[in-house]
């Protein structure tokens, strides 16, 4: 069974398509492995959520729950202590997901996690360069 102060540390789940679309409001941290996807809610008294998502291009049913069953173990063992209260994360994998090495995949789990945001990218809305 497992301990109480391991299940405080767990993410709570992302689990309504209104949740995930609300999430890509937020920053993005692209990694070769996987798209983290980060939206503050500003109230952090609640726990940290988590989503997982694969496209259907990335392969089959099986090879697609197998990919966000390494990032759920991935985020389970290492990255849920990194993650911020009030915050929800949504992981986009990508297809190299799938063969990485789970250590690899762990860290860049846990470094995008921790990741300082970038700036946002420009939506065009600039004077046009000619």
């Amino acid at each position: 069974m497992t301990d109480p102060q391991t299940l405080e540390q767990m993410p709570g789940r992302l689990k309504s398509r209104p949740e995930f679309l609300a999430v890509r409001e937020g920053e993005k941290r692209r990694g070769p492995l996987f798209l983290l996807e980060v939206l503050d809610r500003r109230r952090p008294d609640t726990p940290p959520r988590a989503g997982f998502t694969v496209t259907k291009k990335q392969g089959n049913a099986v090879e697609r729950n197998r990919m966000k069953r390494r990032l759920r173990e991935a985020v389970r063992l290492h990255a849920a202590i990194a993650m911020q209260p009030g915050h929800d994360y949504v992981i986009v994998a990508r297809r190299e997901a799938l063969t990485a090495p789970f250590d690899r995949l762990a860290n860049e789990l846990v470094a995008r996690v921790k990741g300082r945001p970038g700036p946002k990218r420009s939506q065009g809305k600039g004077p046009r360069k000619e």
